[in-house]
Parts: C-alpha cells; sequence; structure tokens
C-alpha cells in the first residue's frame, strides 16, 4: 500500500504529518513504541529539512510518500531545497554538547538508530532522503 502526503514547509505543518502517520501506520506491523519511534524519526527529517532547507518558507513544499510491504515500511522525504545528505552527518562530541548546554543537533542521532536503512539521492534537483523500517518477526 502507498501513501502521499504533500506538506507544505512551515513547522506548523508538522501536526498533519503526524496525523497522516498514524493513519499510515494504523494497520501496519509495527507496535506502538515502533510507531512512535518512527514517527518521531519522519518528522525529525521533514523538520529539519522545513526549517534548514526551505527556511520556513510556506510556499515551497515536501513531498512524503509511505511504502507498505510485508516486510518493511519505506519512507521517501522528497523535496527541491538545498541539499543535505543525512549519510555525511557527523554525530557531535556529546559530552561537548553537554557542556556547552547546545539545544538542536542531536535528532539525526535518533533518526540514524531508529531506522533500519537510510538512503540518499540528489537528483535534477530532487532531493530524496529514503528511511527504511524492517519488520522483526
Amino acid at each position: 500500500m502507498k501513501h502521499i502526503l504533500n506538506i507544505s514547509c512551515q513547522t506548523s505543518a508538522l501536526s498533519d504529518l503526524r496525523a497522516f502517520l498514524q493513519q499510515a501506520l494504523g494497520s501496519s506491523l509495527l507496535t506502538e513504541i515502533e510507531k512512535h519511534q518512527v514517527t518521531l524519526a519522519v518528522e525529525e527529517v521533514c523538520a529539519n529539512l522545513i526549517i534548514h532547507s526551505h527556511g520556513c518558507n510556506p510556499q515551497d513544499s515536501i513531498q512524503l510518500e509511505v511504502k507498505d510491504s510485508a516486510e518493511k515500511l519505506i519512507f521517501e522525504i522528497s523535496d527541491q531545497g538545498e541539499a543535505f545528505n543525512i549519510l555525511d552527518y557527523e554525530v557531535p562530541d556529546l559530552k561537548k554538547v553537554m557542556i556547552e548546554k547546545r539545544k538542536g543537533g542531536l535528532g539525526i542521532i535518533l533518526v540514524k538508530k531508529i531506522m533500519d536503512e537510510i538512503e540518499f539521492e540528489s537528483k535534477n534537483g530532487t532531493n530524496t532522503c529514503r528511511l527504511i523500517k524492517w519488520f522483526r518477526s
């Protein structure tokens, strides 16, 4: 099954994203905890795109496509903003972050821990971040 959502690049659209994910994940084989974790990971990537790649410009949009198969869930997040390859992200020194009492910068760590696979591609001006979660038996 496939679900598609286009959201405006403003942080207020994240509530629509959560509602969409709740519906799309409703019949999946994930546990309730896994559904919340996956929602957090997808929301983190989308929020980063909205804020950092699009500067909260409501004229821009992001497309989320959820593909559900018997073995896995695939979340494809596509946009035409400034490319950010999540795979190139270097994990900050957590001790340094704590000492500096810096806020932010840790969401990508969560995404990498929650999702089983992450892919990134940029082609013809479109960036796609693919988050994959395998079903466990």
